[in-house]
């Protein structure tokens, strides 16, 4: 090809016209082909499946797109005006009608209760379910400051049946350096007669205006399924405490003979607690507890809660029977003085058939993976809750060390190791201690998400990873990602 001539052709090419729709087929192409890529995991196969869906509710709602890359932490759209927030409820499908849920009234109670154990959260091969005790349920509805009205039900017309339900919470969250007031949302349950009636979305945006009334314009929830779009994704993690009952239900793998033998002796906990001091919390600690966690909350991660007063704290953590177990460091050598302070709750599983496949393993959802050879109703599952402890240390570096180091750069980042490694001690020992507890109590399986620094004790405390995931998002709040390390904010 003459000089010339290659010259004429670039020239021809720099003048096609841009073709959008070709580009947007090149997309989807390319979409396609990660989608079936054999080797991804669920997780990349889940995100790419995510990416090339039509989110026909959530692509009219304030978050982010799939492939929206957030660079700025702040609200997505300003505060509305009285004027324009909807003041009438959404209209519902006929014979269906909006209804209040008093959880302090027994008869409600006890159908919202039914409603979420036969209608809730359950694990991919309908092997079991959430139950949610009535003292659970007020417990998660009820903090300082609880409105009623955020209670949001639907009963049929005719006969008055409690058929879906959605939650919201108020709660001070720092998104990194700010701290935001929000909505928790949570409890977002169907009756399974209702699920083709796209009766959700009614629900969240229902939900949504009773909030805006009162002046709160961002909210978080959790979901495992992927939707535009998570700020952060943790997975699952399960600690077994009695691998009989748990192989017979079908929660775990079943072993025999030597294998089991080997377990039953890994998974053995010492019957008493190693912590000197270590003691349930009382009515007098709630102050020190508030301060404990707001501290190592604040130091440790980018998205939290914010406990503002004791009354918060006296309710999410004061030991409920049945409900909330929380223990603190009583220090020996300071009478009166807390160091440190763990907590977990009871959330039991309802065993709904007795057979599933090999090959799954826990997640948020209940589960399990084995024949069941003895029948039990329910698998008692704990869930770690808050914990806090000290989190800065006065470490001084050797000259060795310093010399190794070659600089204040080096020297901070082995500073903040050494910080790290006594964290991880101790939180090995109160966690550790937290297990003993639960395994007295008679749970069958201790759970936590790889959230905060749990990351440091899972391995030590043979905490096994599920195949279950838990993302975290925020509605009309933009925030960069978090990592899972930097979740410091449980929900129920």
């Amino acid at each position: 090809m003459s000089e010339k001539n290659a010259e004429n052709q670039a020239g021809n090419a720099s003048q096609v016209p841009f073709d959008a729709s070709k580009l947007r087929e090149l997309i989807k192409l390319m979409e396609a082909q990660a989608v079936q890529d054999p080797i991804m995991s669920r997780l990349e196969r889940e995100e790419a499946e995510e990416k090339k869906a039509v989110h026909e509710f959530w692509s009219t709602q304030p978050v982010p797109k799939s492939v929206e890359m957030v660079e700025k932490d702040g609200p997505l759209h300003p505060p509305l005006s009285p004027e324009q927030i909807r003041q009438e409820p959404y209209e519902l499908s006929a014979g269906l009608k909006w209804s209040d849920v008093d959880v302090e009234d027994s008869g409600d109670i006890k159908e919202l209760h039914d409603l979420l154990l036969e209608n809730y959260v359950e694990d991919a091969d309908s092997m079991f379910r959430f139950n949610y005790s009535a003292e659970f349920i007020r417990w998660a509805l009820m903090p300082p400051g609880f409105s009623k009205q955020w209670h949001v039900g639907v009963r049929d017309e005719e006969t008055g049946e409690l058929m879906a339900f959605i939650s919201g919470i108020p709660v001070d969250t720092m998104v990194r350096d700010k701290v935001v007031r929000m909505a928790e949302i949570n409890f977002l349950c169907l009756h399974k007669s209702l699920r083709s009636q796209r009766l959700a979305p009614l629900l969240i945006k229902e939900v949504t205006r009773r909030v805006h009334k009162v002046g709160i314009f961002q909210a978080i929830y959790t979901v495992g399924r992927l939707l535009p779009k998570p700020v952060s994704t943790c997975r699952y993690f399960h600690r077994t405490l009695n691998p009989r009952k748990l192989m017979d239900t079908g929660f775990s793998q079943k072993l025999e003979g030597p294998q089991l033998a080997k377990l039953l002796s890994v998974m053995r906990l010492p019957a008493n607690a190693s912590i000197p001091g270590l003691r349930p919390m009382r009515k007098g600690d709630v102050g020190q507890v508030r301060k404990l966690l707001n501290r190592y909350l604040k130091n440790r991660a980018e998205l939290l809660p914010v406990f503002s007063t004791d009354a918060e704290i006296a309710h999410w953590f004061l030991p409920r029977e049945g409900v909330i177990w929380t223990y603190v460091v009583d220090d020996p050598e300071h009478p009166g003085k807390l160091t440190d302070f763990v907590s977990f709750y009871s959330l039991p599983s309802s065993v709904l058939r007795t057979t599933r496949a090999q090959g799954k393993s826990a997640s948020k959802k209940p589960v399990g993976n084995a024949p069941v050879r003895k029948q039990h109703t329910t698998v008692n599952a704990a869930y770690l809750f808050y914990y806090g402890t000290r989190t800065e240390f006065e470490i001084k570096l050797s000259d060795e060390e310093k010399a190794v180091c070659g600089g204040k750069k080096k020297e901070k980042a082995l500073v903040k190791e050494k910080e790290n490694e006594l964290v991880k001690q101790r939180l090995c020992a109160l966690v550790g201690d937290a297990l003993v507890m639960a395994n007295n109590e008679k749970f069958d399986v201790f759970n936590c998400l790889e959230m905060m620094d749990n990351a440091m004790f899972t391995k030590e405390l043979k905490f096994g990873p599920g195949d279950g995931h838990l993302r975290y998002y925020l509605f009309n709040y933009l925030a960069r990602p978090v990592e899972a390390s930097k979740i410091g904010f449980v929900m129920l």
